[in-house]
């Protein structure tokens, strides 16, 4: 189901998390918990990863991560400001201390000039830090394509969030 290297990046967040006491938690809409589930591929996550939430619909991310609904409808569902409200959102609600969060549009339909197939939105937050955000344009590749370079690209994310001084 995941790469090889992509079950590395896995890993390698887990055991950063691990080392410095912090538990992740996951946000995902395009992605429909495959972030959570390939942390979860990797035995022994469960000291780390503490839960996710799959919102694949503006009003589950209103209620359940706190997005703000007149943020989705100015900025669309896929934007910078939404992936950094579900981030943060993920992060306040749980505890976590690390969170990723990821919207985007996977196709095959449901583009458009301003938001093509393949543009996704990933950010992630973490304890006292600013949160970090990268917007993927991955063009369309296929839907399962789009998903698992989200994936990958999220993982890289959060090593970046978690490199450098980890007491914070």
């Amino acid at each position: 189901m995941f790469t090889e290297r992509t079950l590395e990046l896995a890993d390698d967040v887990l055991q950063r998390c691990r080392t410095n006491g912090y538990t992740i938690v996951t946000a995902e809409s395009c992605t429909g918990g495959l972030i959570a589930a390939c942390l979860t591929e990797i035995a022994g996550s469960s000291d780390v990863v503490d839960c996710g939430f799959v919102t694949y619909s503006n009003a589950a991310k209103s209620s359940y991560l706190s997005v703000p609904a007149d943020m989705i409808e100015v900025n669309g569902a896929v934007s910078e400001q939404v992936a950094r409200a579900m981030a943060e959102g993920a992060r306040e609600r749980t505890g976590c201390k690390l969170s990723i969060a990821v919207t985007g549009v996977a196709g095959p339909g449901g583009g458009t000039p301003d938001k093509p197939v393949g543009l996704v939105h990933i950010a992630c937050a973490r304890h006292e830090k600013s949160t970090l955000h990268r917007r993927c344009d991955f063009g369309d590749q296929g839907r399962s394509t789009i998903r698992a370079l989200t994936v990958r690209s999220a993982l890289e994310l959060a090593i970046e969030q978690l490199s450098g001084n980890m007491l914070a």
